[in-house]
């Protein structure tokens, strides 16, 4: 395997990783205004992810550095025709980032609802626009033979397929986070979760059908290992389901980051060889060869990332396992209006 494909594989896995921790903690902060009845509940839910969700953030941060360094030509082709988008991704993270840290910066019941409303747009939109992104791209962008593309409107990547793109994820990442919950709160919000949990589970399973299907169809190349990581994630969503209905929350968790891993490694797997299909000329696509940074700083980066990588990944479980408690309903804070 040559040093472009070992870094289209490395940046597979940062967005898998990115979906699979950031994915719970988009899931709660919708499922926080959802499952709750006051502003202490509220508070008990995000508290479930306040000790990882900034840290968890650290791999978008990441992957979207991997492509500019690896893929320069990916980077700049992909930003210029999803520009709206994106922008729309930026400002839902700095809404959810200040609306997290300032809900509890005054003893205000108003305040505190208005905060945890910011919380759950910016965590519902941020999974979609993300699914929206990665769908858009393997539809492909309008490159010609030359390599350049046409004149783009930042609106290419919109249309149907990228639409359903969006809600595979934002319902994986609502059922990821419903497992999360049931894994971290005690009672009520624990059982009232659950019901959440299943219900949910089965919409993703019925959109990742629909989703893998469509993809095989007419995006993949007729790609039968594209086929076999969208099934897996459909199975993986089907054991989550019978997992939360028999009060395996464990195991839901788990297997809900299967799927997500089986989503990516499905969106991955039909881009290949290519980095940019072209949607107007076959002969067009940008391929992964052409879109890579020059040998030596993929060398360098290679050997740092052999280092660093293992260093993320022991951080990343010693922080989940000092926090593993679950979480109780706080105190009660005065209720000012």
């Amino acid at each position: 395997m040559d040093l472009p494909a070992i870094w289209f594989v490395i940046i597979a896995v940062l967005w898998a990783g990115f979906f699979f921790l950031e994915g719970f903690d988009f899931g709660v902060g919708v499922l926080a205004i959802a499952v709750t009845r006051d502003e202490d509940e509220r508070t008990q839910a995000l508290e479930a992810i306040g000790p990882v969700w900034d840290a968890d953030e650290v791999w978008l941060i990441t992957a979207a550095a991997a492509i500019f360094a690896a893929f320069p030509r990916w980077y700049a082709e992909l930003f210029a025709a999803a520009y709206l988008p994106l922008l729309l991704v930026i400002v839902g993270l700095v809404v959810r980032a200040v609306s997290i840290e300032y809900r509890l910066k005054r003893a205000s019941r108003r305040w505190q609802r208005r905060w945890d409303i910011g919380i759950a747009i910016a965590s519902a939109s941020l999974p979609f626009l993300f699914g929206v992104l990665w769908a858009g791209l393997l539809q492909g962008l309008p490159l010609q033979a030359s390599g350049e593309p046409t004149t783009l409107t930042g609106l290419e990547i919109i249309s149907w397929y990228s639409v359903l793109g969006g809600l595979v994820v934002l319902a994986f990442s609502l059922a990821h986070g419903a497992a999360f919950l049931a894994l971290k709160t005690l009672d009520p919000i624990r059982s009232r979760v659950r019901a959440w949990a299943a219900r949910l589970s089965a919409l993703s399973c019925v959109l990742m059908a629909l989703f893998a299907a469509w993809t095989f169809a007419q995006f993949s190349r007729a790609d039968a290992v594209a086929l076999a990581t969208g099934l897996v994630s459909v199975v993986a969503l089907a054991g989550a389901l019978l997992a939360t209905i028999r009060d395996r929350a464990g195991l839901a968790f788990v297997l809900d980051g299967v799927a997500i891993i089986g989503y990516v490694a499905m969106i991955f797997t039909a881009l290949a060889p290519n980095a940019i299909p072209s949607s107007i000329d076959p002969a067009a696509d940008l391929t992964l060869a052409q879109a890579a940074a020059a040998p030596y700083p993929l060398m360098v980066m290679t050997i740092v990332a052999a280092i660093a990588f293992p260093i993320v990944l022991a951080y990343q479980g010693w922080s989940f396992w000092v926090f593993r408690q679950r979480v109780a309903r706080p105190m009660t804070v005065s209720p000012a209006a």
